[in-house]
C-alpha cells in the first residue's frame, strides 16, 4: 500500500485493515485516499476473506480531510491533478474515486466492519459509513463536518446516510455539523453497537462471520444492499432467485451435513 497507509493482515479468514497515518489522526490527503482504494480492491478480490474489520491507528479512526495537504500543493499543477484523478469515474463502480474510499466497503462482497475510536469526521464519518456494521467507542466523536468548511458531504456520504438515519435527523446534522458521541451515534443510526473495545468486538464478530457460508453471507449482502434499490416485485424476485442459487451447491450442502452431523463447517472459498 502507499507508504504504508493503509495495513493489512489476512488470518483465518479476517482481514484487518487499519489506516496507518496516527501522527495526523488518520486524515486524508491523496496517498491516504489512493491506498485505501488499494486496501479495498485487495481484500475485495481475495476469495479467502470472508470479513473484514475497518479500524484505524492511533488516537483516532480518522479525522476527515487533511486540507493543508491538499493546500500546500502547487495550485497550477500537482493540486489540480489530484482534484482531477478524485473526481475522475471508475468504470467498475458509479462512485468516482474520492467517493470510493467509502462506497468500495459497501460495495466489498464481504462484510466490513468498522471499529469507531477517538475521532470520525467528515470523510472519516462517511468511510465508516460504508461498513456493514459499526462499533463505536463511548467517548468517540462523529460529524458531518463538512458543513463547517462551506461544503456537503461528497464521499457517498448522503447515499449512505440516508439509508441508516431517518433524513430529518440526516438534514439536522448535515445543517450545523454538530458532534455525536457514543450512544447517540447508535440512537441516530450512525452505529451499531457502542463498545468499549471498538476493535476487540469488531474482530470478535468478523471471526463469527468467517464461520459462516461465504456463499450464503455474500448473497445476503448483496441482495439487503440492492434491497433499498428495487421496488416490491423486482425485490421479491430477487430474493427467490438468490435462493435458488444457493440452493444444493457445496457450501450449502455442507452447512446441513454440519448442523445434522453436530460438528464445525468446513467452508471452501467462493469462486
Amino acid at each position: 500500500m502507499s507508504e504504508e497507509r493503509v495495513t493489512v493482515a489476512v488470518s483465518d479468514g479476517v482481514a484487518d485493515v487499519r489506516l496507518n497515518r496516527p501522527e495526523k489522526m488518520n486524515a486524508l490527503d491523496p496517498a491516504m485516499f489512493s491506498a485505501i482504494r488499494e486496501a479495498a480492491d485487495a481484500v475485495s478480490a481475495d476469495a479467502s476473506v470472508r470479513a473484514v474489520v475497518l479500524s484505524g491507528e492511533g488516537r483516532a479512526f480518522c479525522a476527515g480531510l487533511d486540507f493543508a495537504s491538499f493546500q500546500a500543493m502547487d495550485d497550477a499543477g500537482e493540486r489540480r491533478a489530484a482534484s482531477g484523478e478524485l473526481l475522475a469515474r471508475e468504470a467498475e463502480s458509479r462512485a468516482n474515486a474520492a467517493q470510493r474510499v467509502a462506497w468500495a466497503w459497501h460495495e466489498a462482497p464481504m462484510p466490513v466492519i468498522a471499529a469507531v475510536h477517538g475521532v470520525a469526521f467528515g470523510g472519516g464519518l462517511q468511510m465508516a459509513l460504508g461498513a456493514d456494521v459499526r462499533f463505536v467507542a463511548p467517548d468517540a466523536r462523529l460529524s458531518i463536518m463538512e458543513g463547517r468548511w462551506g461544503l456537503v458531504p461528497d464521499m457517498a456520504g448522503t447515499q449512505l446516510l440516508r439509508r441508516l438515519a431517518r433524513l430529518d435527523v440526516v438534514k439536522e446534522l448535515t445543517y450545523t455539523a454538530r458532534i455525536v458521541h457514543g450512544a447517540e451515534a447508535v440512537e441516530v443510526g450512525f452505529a451499531t453497537h457502542v463498545s468499549p473495545e471498538p476493535r476487540e468486538a469488531a474482530v470478535a464478530l468478523a471471526r463469527e462471520i468467517a464461520g459462516c457460508s461465504p456463499d450464503a453471507v455474500r448473497a445476503a449482502k448483496r441482495l439487503l444492499n440492492q434491497s433499498v434499490e428495487l421496488d416490491v416485485g423486482a425485490g421479491l424476485a430477487l430474493e427467490a432467485s438468490t435462493q435458488r442459487s444457493l440452493i444444493g451447491t457445496a457450501n450449502q450442502l455442507e452447512a446441513v451435513r454440519a448442523n445434522l452431523e453436530k460438528r464445525p463447517p468446513v467452508y471452501a472459498d467462493p469462486a
